[in-house]
């Protein structure tokens, strides 16, 4: 069984999802970023792929994508420092990046070395839901890769069904329209957006990201869905104390992660 879909399984509601970008805020250190966070309890990790060009990223991301790729980090190298990352990491691990550097390492290449280190799933956001089903999932669904789809409040109920019917893993819930970026709280159209989802059925789980920097927000990405991705929030906590130990340490007194997964 998928490593995802074990742990959806299992844990069906309280999961807490990090977002990083490989190559920050050392070239070398992206292991020990995965391992820190396993250790420290997290469910599920997002490796961010770095690119020149992050459309759907804030400035927190946007920086540290550009820091990640002045210090060397490409496809090619994150593959081979992942390449033992499963003798003892057992989470689930998302690559998440845009098509641009996906395409050029080329498609198949890029599901094979994904199999090849024990990479789960793959998100990319500016993936176009055709071309996904013409030309990525056959290919995906081959090597076992769960093709991980977004959708926003502006996204159609015809698109969403579509994408409950046509992929696996999980829906990735975009908070809202904007970019990546720490948010106080969820207002009552978010709010009302996350229930609408709820209410639909859907055959996948989903988990909310973007704008989840407290408790507050974690909370309620928790009540709605299967629980929250955090990213931005991590990325500058990362950045500012250098180590991933202090960083992850630091979030969970944020988001009181303990309380919420004994409640």
């Amino acid at each position: 069984m998928n490593r995802i879909d074990e742990l959806f399984s299992r844990k069906p509601q309280g999961l807490l999802s990090i977002y990083f970008c490989a190559g920050t805020p050392t070239l070398e250190g992206t292991p020990g970023v995965i391992r820190t966070l396993q250790d420290e309890g997290v469910d599920m990790v997002e490796i961010g792929i770095p690119f020149s060009d992050p459309m759907a990223d804030g400035p927190v991301i946007q920086d540290a994508a550009t820091k990640a790729l002045r210090n060397g980090m490409t496809l090619q190298l994150l593959f081979s420092q992942l390449a033992d990352i499963r003798r003892d990491v057992h989470i689930p691990l998302i690559l998440m990046g845009y098509l641009n550097p996906v395409y050029r390492y080329g498609f198949r290449k890029f599901c094979e070395s994904c199999r090849g280190c024990g990479i789960d799933g793959v998100i990319i956001p500016d993936l176009p839901f055709r071309d996904y089903m013409e030309s990525y999932k056959p290919i995906a669904d081959e090597y076992g890769i769960r093709m991980i789809m977004l959708i926003t409040p502006e996204t159609s109920e015809e698109r969403i069904r579509l994408i409950d019917e046509h992929t696996d893993g999980f829906i990735y819930m975009v908070s809202s329209a904007a970019t990546t970026g720490a948010q106080k709280d969820f207002n009552k159209a978010k709010l009302e957006y996350f229930r609408r989802i709820a209410s639909m059925g859907l055959r996948n789980c989903r988990m909310v990201g973007f704008g989840i920097s407290n408790d507050q927000t974690f909370r309620a990405a928790c009540d709605y869905s299967s629980g929250g991705i955090i990213g931005s929030k991590f990325v500058s906590l990362l950045e500012s104390y250098g180590t991933p130990l202090e960083a992850i340490r630091d979030l969970k007194k944020t988001i009181k992660i303990r309380e919420f997964a004994e409640k």
